[in-house]
């Protein structure tokens, strides 16, 4: 799971603050948001989601949390075999990530190592996750009167504010001319949780698919795919707490590295998520330490709590509050056959 500048002259800036200070007041009127009819709102947040999927775009973006910033390449072309796409991260550890249609390719090269997984649908540009139908239930939408401008260029403002304390909103930038998302911003009231923004892009036939290549040649590196199955978590005898609005969008059951299965749930309302890890205890402590209750991880919070003879983890970016409750009110009940 993941995340350019330039110098203008002093003297230019100080002349282009005066300009600035006398179109102050005018600017601040016209950034009032205004209503708008939430199936539109949500209209233009599907098409942005349509529009990650069926574009050709290219371009650098940039995820920034608690003062870090990471910056990754990206290229996503739409040809007669269905999506192919290529991230290349750009800060710390090299890491490429290369998608075609649902399979993710993780790149690993001091290891030698490709990761095979399925790919999730909320990675950048995307941003809905699982059922969208009770958005309106749990959020207000609203929208700005004039255009803002985002690597160039215009885009739509869409403020999505959450109606209870256990979610937070979200401010969205939609490419005016394909639709794209362009900037995503997690907000807890007037304080930033996160942003994901381009920095630059191309989008249409200035997009090369050359740049779909890795640039290793992984031709002799080890393959792992993740294997995974499918499970239903209340068959096995888990109540899991799910906030207002949250539904299921992935039960699935993978191996961890002591051979146990750790089961992982995903909880969504459409936009916010919740990672969900249940673990035997024993095994868990043996391959690190463990921590009862909150902690944080930029911008992701996290809880962990004992239930019997398992170890639970409740992770995302949501209030901690929320977390806790998840934790701490979901029950274990053995079923009958003892499938756990």
């Amino acid at each position: 799971m993941t995340a350019c500048m330039m110098r203008h002259p002093v003297h230019w800036l100080r002349a282009f603050s005066v300009v600035l200070a006398s179109f102050c007041m005018v600017g601040v009127a016209a950034a009032q948001s205004t209503p708008a009819s939430t199936d539109e709102v949500i209209a233009l947040l599907k098409q942005a989601q349509e529009a990650a999927r069926t574009t050709d775009y290219a371009g650098v973006f940039t995820y920034q949390d608690n003062g870090a910033m990471q910056s990754s390449r990206i290229t996503h072309v739409v040809d007669g075999t269905g999506e192919r796409e290529r991230l290349e991260v750009l800060d710390g550890k090299p890491r490429e990530f290369i998608r075609h249609n649902d399979t993710l390719y993780c790149l690993i090269p001091e290891k030698q190592l490709v990761l095979v997984e399925e790919a999730r649908t909320d990675r950048f540009p995307g941003m809905f996750l699982g059922d969208t139908g009770h958005l309106m239930g749990h959020y207000d939408f609203m929208r700005d009167a004039l255009p803002s401008r985002v690597a160039g260029r215009d885009c739509t403002v869409v403020h999505v504010n959450p109606k209870t304390p256990d979610r937070y909103g979200y401010k969205f930038c939609v490419d005016r001319e394909t639709n794209l998302l362009v900037k995503a911003q997690t907000v807890n009231g007037l304080t930033i949780v996160d942003e994901i923004a381009f920095t630059m892009l191309q989008v249409g036939e200035k997009v090369s698919s050359e740049h779909l290549h890795s640039s290793w040649n992984t031709g002799n590196w080890k393959q792992v795919e993740i294997a995974t199955h499918n499970i239903d978590a209340s068959q096995l005898g888990w109540r899991i707490h799910t906030p207002p609005g949250f539904q299921f969008a992935t039960q699935i059951s993978r191996p961890m590295k002591s051979g146990e299965a750790v089961k992982h749930l995903v909880l969504s309302d459409g936009l916010a998520a919740i990672s969900v890890f249940i673990e035997p205890f024993e095994a868990a402590r043996t391959t690190r330490s463990l921590s009862k209750g909150a902690r944080k991880n930029g911008a992701i919070n996290v809880f962990a709590t004992r239930i019997g003879d398992y170890w639970l983890t409740a992770l995302g970016a949501v209030p901690v509050a929320t977390l806790q409750a998840v934790a701490e009110q979901t029950q274990f009940i053995a079923p009958a056959g003892g499938q756990q």
